[in-house]
């Protein structure tokens, strides 16, 4: 009827007994699920404290703890290589960091990086994803930074080949030329002494990778256009550039909102075109049979063996430039700077050249068995002020164990080069100092060097299976370079208006990239003998300069 409410009733099994649900029953159960709750907790906690003991991880090598979230990250900047230095001091031989999730093992030891970038190298020959030097400016050829893979090994034997020990001998005359050319410009124009060391390395690099004529002058097309190549390359590659290194999803942010990007794909395809020009060049001389020795000549007739395409053959060559110029023309640098600070070292080179070449001929390669203390002052200048203080990052394929410690799988490891080649226990309390004579025996002659060095006795030129294969020709034109320079003049220090040496900055660096040089300095260069001009201008003149 209208108005009135219905009444709904619930059926009750008469089974059940109404006192389950009295006040009492209803605490009971209440305990009882937290009994359960106390025991699940506490069983999950006992099984993770079982993962945690079993963890590989417990093992990481120690380090420092760093902040949430980015770890380290802000450790990574300048000077790198004085902060891994004081880190092993803390943190001993092998120190672990976390830069933003990516671990990093730094190798404190010469002996250390030995074990495992060399005797490991299987593990670790590998290179970091870097995605805007590597992956984006380079498109994944640059040799030094491709991944450890097929297309590597095809590069990396067609270098090795076309820079062996045995192919170097026909740059003798190039690398002759040019040191030539070096002694006649610094005592032309000792204050432009900078200029014509980056002009040497330069044209040096050129003739012997693309069969280039000499440069005259730094600013040469040439020439500009491939070190503002290796200047953005560098720069993009030096660890902590990028924040997209640390934090990859960055990479699928779309080339119009992100200039980082933007630029580095332009230049990719500015410096493929660059390169593939200089390659076809030598092609076309190749294909004429009118070619000189170049690394280039030789790429081009293996090609075929080596299965490379004419883009990696091309990047193949502009990698070999752009790792010999900046890192030669640098080191010169250093060695100029010794020069001044060690004028002892000088005098002594320079007794050596009069007993072994005299003054009426110049130092040849012929000389290089007789010249012992100037083959250790090429050592030393490679030792004392390494111009790539931490190297080039390796980065670990699978777990591995070293002396208790865990290393996971994509672990970036790096050489801390610069203590690797100061270590008083292996060069002595005098470490730090610029001192050619520590390479030498106890009768003048070269001594083998440390046990982890390959007979280099530093370990500038890296490890393992990314071991430097441009070393020899390095070597070379350090060599006849220094010959030549020292047999021909003095470099000493510039004096101020009072009469007075002007002070030396021995100590402080310019970091461009990956590649660190000294403070720009001031340098008096002076003919060491009267007959010392004519000498080098009869020369330049036989060699058609």
């Amino acid at each position: 009827m209208a108005g009135v409410q219905p009444t709904f009733y619930v059926p009750f099994p008469s089974t059940i007994n109404a006192s389950v649900f009295s006040p009492s029953n209803a605490i009971h159960v209440v305990q009882e699920n937290k009994t359960v709750s106390y025991g699940l907790a506490l069983g999950l906690s006992v099984l993770f404290l079982v993962r945690w003991l079993l963890s590989p991880y417990r093992k990481l090598p120690p380090g420092p703890s760093g902040y949430p979230i980015i770890g380290s990250v802000l450790e990574l900047r300048s000077q790198q290589w004085l902060k891994f230095t004081e880190w092993k001091k803390t943190y001993g031989d092998v120190v672990y960091l976390n830069a933003a999730g990516q671990p990093m093992v730094i190798l404190n030891s010469q002996k250390v990086a030995a074990d495992l970038l060399d005797r490991r190298a299987g593990i670790y020959s590998d290179r970091p994803t870097n995605v805007v030097a590597s992956d984006i400016m380079t498109g994944g050829l640059l040799v030094v930074f491709t991944r450890y893979g097929d297309i590597w090994r095809r590069m990396r034997k067609a270098a090795h080949e076309g820079l062996n020990k045995g192919v170097v001998r026909d740059f003798h005359e190039t690398q002759t030329t040019e040191a030539v050319l070096l002694a006649n410009g610094g005592l032309a124009e000792p204050m432009q002494w900078d200029k014509h060391l980056r002009r040497t390395a330069a044209s040096m690099v050129l003739s012997v990778v693309y069969d280039q004529p000499t440069i005259k002058d730094e600013q040469d097309p040439r020439v500009k256009d491939i070190n503002d190549f290796v200047q953005r390359l560098t720069r993009a590659a030096y660890p902590g550039a990028h924040f997209v290194e640390f934090f990859p999803w960055m990479v699928y942010i779309p080339s119009r909102f992100a200039k980082w990007k933007r630029v580095a794909e332009e230049w990719y395809k500015k410096d493929s075109a660059m390169f593939e020009g200089l390659f076809e060049s030598v092609k076309v001389n190749v294909a004429k049979g009118d070619e000189h020795p170049s690394l280039c000549a030789t790429l081009i007739k293996d090609s075929e063996r080596h299965q490379l395409s004419m883009r990696e053959n091309s990047w193949l060559a502009g990698t070999m430039y752009a790792a010999g110029a900046e890192t030669t023309s640098a080191v010169m640098s250093w060695w100029s700077l010794a020069m001044l600070a060690y004028p002892e070292t000088q005098k002594r080179a320079q007794a050596e050249l009069d007993a072994v070449v005299g003054r009426t001929r110049m130092p040849t390669f012929a000389d290089l068995p007789h010249l012992p203390y100037i083959r250790a002052m090429v050592k030393e200048a490679l030792r004392w002020r390494p111009v790539d203080p931490v190297g080039l990052p390796h980065r670990s394929i699978e777990d591995d164990w070293y002396e208790g410690m865990f290393i996971p799988a994509g672990t970036i490891c790096i050489a801390n080069v610069w203590h690797l080649n100061r270590d008083p226990e292996i060069y002595g309390a005098d470490a730090h100092h610029f001192n050619p004579a520590r390479h030498l025996d106890a009768k003048g002659e070269l001594a083998p060097g440390p046990a982890d060095t390959k007979e280099e006795s530093h370990v500038t030129y890296g490890f393992g299976r990314r071991l430097c294969v441009g070393r020899h020709v390095a070597n070379n034109s350090l060599f006849i370079d220094i010959a030549i320079m020292l047999w021909a003049s003095n470099i000493e220090r510039v004096k101020g208006p009072d009469g007075k040496p002007v002070p030396l900055d021995v100590d402080g660096f310019v970091e461009d990239g990956l590649v660190v040089r000294p403070i720009p300095f001031d340098v008096h260069i002076t003919p060491r003998f009267p007959e010392a001009p004519a000498l080098l201008a009869s020369e330049k003149e036989l060699r058609g300069h």
